[in-house]
């Protein structure tokens, strides 16, 4: 059974700059975070994927057809650029109303629905030109969303939004992701990525770097040493005893406790109550401290 976004080795170059490469990768119900430095290939693997662009080479399909040849699944999918894309003149309704008619939605009650789930019911009637970068960012998903779309491509959607504003899109993106709908998040935001994607996909010069979840992720990279955090009341015995044991690359103080980086951690889990209880220390907590998605990101493009 096929995806309902599938990229099956898609280059696109301009000339020379070869902006995406030989990237092959499957986007499933939920939503899925696509990282990636400045020029890493993350705006124009969205406009492939929406048909705004032609690969090079390679084959995209979108709920089972190629978008440039099969345009009527544009009905389906809903694209919130990166850029400014709204008329100033125009009032927020007006601009709601202008996609729900493109989209062949002519029900007043469709632009409602979605002006009250960005939270701009009161700011309906003003123009876009007067709105915050935060509220016309709102308006760009109102937009999008007015025509019940299947496939949702999101391209930095949180640029300007406050954290109030933040913390509300985020729900959006998370309710659209749990009822069914593939939703697509390019984001430079790490931390923000971390809270509504359950799937990442990284680029890195225009390359697949990895796909997975963060755990996953962090899982493969059998390379590098894992960071753990041990809390204890007796770190300085704790740390003499671990020096020099094997699987441990290092051990430093930490405000309470220490800091192991190992690379063995299943084993260093499995061993450390009996150290402990060796040295008579109490520990309290134990934590890994390099599972966040940042963590994750730094290595991928450090490692190219």
């Amino acid at each position: 059974m096929s995806r309902p976004v599938e990229v099956t080795e898609v280059s696109k170059w301009f000339g020379q700059k070869v902006a995406v490469s030989e990237v092959s990768v499957g986007f499933d119900a939920g939503v899925t975070g696509i990282l990636g430095p400045n020029g890493a290939g993350k705006t124009t693997l969205l406009r492939l994927i929406t048909g705004l662009q032609v690969p090079s080479q390679g084959s995209v399909r979108v709920l089972g057809v190629d978008p440039r040849k099969d345009p009527g699944v544009y009905s389906k999918i809903s694209l919130v650029p990166e850029d400014e894309a709204v008329y100033p003149t125009l009032t927020c309704r007006e601009f709601v109303e202008l996609n729900a008619s493109l989209a062949g939605i002519t029900k007043r009650s469709a632009t409602d629905a979605v002006l009250e789930q960005v939270a701009l019911t009161a700011d309906a009637g003003r123009r876009l030109g007067e709105f915050s970068k935060g509220m016309r960012q709102r308006a760009k998903v109102a937009a999008a969303l007015v025509s019940d779309p299947e496939v949702i491509v999101l391209d930095e959607p949180l640029n300007g939004a406050d954290p109030v504003q933040r913390a509300h899109l985020i729900e959006i993106f998370l309710d659209l992701g749990r009822s069914g709908r593939t939703v697509l998040v390019s984001s430079h935001v790490l931390a923000e990525v971390e809270r509504m994607a359950e799937q990442l996909v990284a680029m890195v010069d225009g390359r697949l770097a990895a796909e997975g979840t963060v755990g996953s992720l962090r899982a493969a990279m059998t390379d590098k040493p894992r960071i753990v955090h041990v809390s204890s009341d007796r770190p300085r015995e704790l740390a003499a005893r671990l020096v020099g044991l094997a699987g441990i690359e290092s051990v430093a103080f930490a405000p309470d406790g220490l800091e192991v980086s190992t690379t063995d951690a299943p084993g260093f889990a499995v061993r450390l109550p009996a150290d402990a209880v060796a040295v008579g220390a109490r520990i309290t907590r134990v934590v890994p401290s390099d599972e966040s998605l940042e963590s994750v990101f730094r290595y991928l493009v450090g490692s190219r």
